[in-house]
């Protein structure tokens, strides 16, 4: 996996481009987004068994999506938990992020869109609802800038940050596909992009063998 401009290496399969897209595409991807977030609007996901609401408000583009509740957990489906209806589909513009950085040749069959305020945080985890993980992970970031953080794909041990900020795609896969990751902070008021401040995660991921 690729990784650019950044000062130290990286953990084997992580890969980081750094303002990949530039303020034009990313005011035109959110204009994509919001039609699409106006089809399928933003929930509050709930942990498994105790029901505790995520600090991120989420939804999802693509045929499958990534929804969490007290009663059946975490899970992929095609429908809207709210609303009922099928997931919109994926922009161009992401799909075209995930054919030239992602090395994989099927494409992605969920995009989860986690809108964080500039309070909000997500404690480290693995993405391993997946039925494969022969695909990575690609993730991009619009808004406020955050402060990512990287461990192993075991719990506990060594863990490194990264500042992510609009318009930077990360991706990992191979060796780190289960890494353990989450977002420690938000900047407030380092970006322009969203009026109302927040961060804007799109993440990319193929859920099943075919």
């Amino acid at each position: 996996m690729h990784n650019e401009t950044f000062p130290e290496p990286l953990p084997e399969g992580v890969g980081y481009w750094r303002g990949h897209l530039d303020l034009s595409e990313q005011v035109a991807l959110l204009a994509d987004i919001r039609t699409r977030v106006a089809q399928a609007p933003l929930f509050t996901p709930r942990m498994p068994g105790t029901g505790k609401e995520m600090s991120v408000r989420m939804t999802n583009f693509g045929p499958l999506g990534w929804v969490t509740d007290k009663e059946n957990g975490y899970r992929y489906q095609a429908l809207h938990p709210v609303t009922g209806k099928p997931w919109p589909d994926i922009p161009d513009a992401l799909l075209n992020v995930w054919k030239g950085l992602s090395g994989h040749d099927a494409p992605p069959q969920a995009c989860l869109v986690n809108f964080y305020a500039d309070g909000a945080k997500m404690g480290l985890h693995q993405d391993r609802d997946e039925q494969t993980f022969g695909a990575p992970v690609v993730s991009l970031s619009l808004g406020n800038d955050c402060l990512f953080r990287m461990g192993g794909t075991k719990r506990g041990g060594k863990t490194r940050s990264l500042r992510l900020a609009s318009g930077d795609v990360l991706a990992f896969g191979g060796d780190s596909r289960l890494m353990y990751h989450g977002v420690d902070r938000i900047y407030a008021d380092t970006s322009t992009l969203l009026k109302q401040g927040g961060r804007i995660n799109l993440t990319l991921r193929r859920v099943t063998e075919a």
